[in-house]
């Protein structure tokens, strides 16, 4: 078969190892994909053969071992998809070489080591890094950042340190918003078109699976669409750099389950494409910014378990989330959470020890607004009943005669009413017997 361009055995429930004699069929491959089988063992080196390679996918396997330095020889390569298997050990350094990929999906596997800086450097068309799910140590590079083409970053769930790299805010890809209106709308069906053209090799349609909005999601068609930045489930330290805020194109945005101290970014409002955001289970400190409610395509908000303080500002968009999404900050309080308000900055800097002391004194000024305002309503209904009738019978003579004639017939057959009623009862009681 020394012309076969694509081979595609994925979902085919394969078992046992890949051949080396893969390699001797290579001569006009663009495409392998043996996805989601059960093949064990490692990479079969001869891969290195099929040197016009431009797609490999041996996700959701079972293999193991280190990834061969040899794959750094498929110079041609655009998509590599190795994630959900049992490799370990580093990034192989000759992965420098591969200047035309386009999707590193690397996630759900024992890798480990420092995250290389030579990432940022060569790959101008690096859309997709996922290497979530890993073993991962040490910081973040801020050479990442050289990433212009990068839209997709999962670093979730490792054991990564430091803080945030404030170049984040460089990633030129992600600062770009979608315009909608009417005279880009060429443009924007024009860039979605080459962008949808670029994810496909050879009758493969790139996919991923992107955790977002407390789940995973399988994107395909529409991935070239897709902004997420994930870098959850860390050891994450210091603040939320203002200039992550510069991201106005970025849709999905996780940082939880970290160590993030600091409050959250006023200018968090300038990323207007935000649809999720995730920042529960940090460190987080001060109020929540007024303007988080101008974010109109926010769907999924996270703010639980951190130590905000002050009103919730529930107007706009953030009223379409339930007390979930801000549970977990003892001083945090109003609409949709249980605690409605307080009533002064003395109680939020101590006067109640725990949050049933605070709903007490709550329900203690609910109960004596309405005490104040059944009181008024009573005052006001009493004086009208006592000068409604002054105000007849200084009007009208014949009025007056008219009101004190219905309130005689009323009366006289009130007093004819009980008369009769006695009567009655008398009549049913029975004589009591001596014994």
């Amino acid at each position: 078969m020394t012309n076969l361009s694509f081979v595609s055995l994925s979902h085919d429930e394969i078992s046992g190892q890949i051949p080396e004699s893969i390699g001797d069929m290579c001569d006009s491959l663009l495409t392998i994909d043996l996805s989601s089988n059960n093949f064990i063992g490692r990479i079969p080196s001869s891969l290195a053969n099929c040197s016009i390679l431009q797609a490999l996918d041996l996700s959701e396997n079972k293999l193991s071992g280190v990834i061969p330095n040899s794959l750094g020889q498929l110079q041609q390569l655009t998509l590599l998809h190795l994630s959900d298997n049992q490799l370990s050990g580093k990034l192989p350094s000759s992965f420098m070489n591969l200047s035309y990929l386009q999707t590193l999906d690397l996630g759900n596997n024992e890798l480990s080591g420092g995250i290389p800086s030579w990432i940022g450097d060569g790959f101008s068309n690096l859309a997709i890094l996922n290497l979530r799910s890993n073993a991962f140590f040490g910081e973040i590079p801020h050479e990442l950042s050289k990433l212009s083409s990068l839209q997709v970053l999962d670093l979730g769930e490792n054991d990564l340190s430091g803080s945030i790299p404030t170049s984040f805010g460089d990633l030129k890809a992600i600062t770009e918003e979608k315009r909608n209106d009417k005279n880009s709308e060429y443009m924007i069906y024009q860039d979605v078109y080459n962008k949808f053209v670029s994810y496909q090799v050879e009758d493969y349609q790139d996919r991923l699976v992107v955790n977002t909005k407390g789940q995973s999601l399988m994107y395909t068609k529409t991935l070239s669409l897709v902004t997420n930045i994930d870098l959850s489930g860390n050891k994450l330290s210091g603040g939320i750099p203002h200039e992550m805020t510069k991201l106005s194109g970025l849709m999905y945005l996780n940082l939880s389950r970290n160590h993030i101290t600091g409050s959250i970014p006023d200018s968090i409002s300038n990323m207007h494409q935000l649809s999720s955001l995730d920042l529960s289970s940090n460190q987080l400190a001060g109020s929540i910014p007024q303007n988080l409610s101008s974010l109109s395509f926010l769907s999924y908000l996270n703010l639980s378990y951190n130590n905000l303080s002050g009103p919730i500002p529930y107007t706009g968009q953030t009223t379409t989330f339930e007390a979930s999404s801000f549970a977990g900050n003892p001083s945090l309080y109003g609409c949709p959470l249980p605690v409605k308000c307080l009533r002064n900055n003395d109680d939020l800097a101590g006067g109640s020890d725990n949050g049933a002391s605070t709903k007490e004194t709550i329900d203690g000024d609910d109960d004596g607004l309405i005490d104040q305002g059944f009181y008024l309503s009573l005052g006001v209904g009493f004086a009208a009943g006592l000068l409604v009738p002054y105000f007849i019978v200084s009007m009208n003579r014949s009025w007056s005669d008219a009101y004190f004639d219905f309130w005689d017939v009323v009366i006289i057959r009130f007093l004819v009413f009980l008369h009769k009623r006695k009567i009655s009862q008398g009549r049913n009681i029975k004589p009591h017997h001596r014994q």
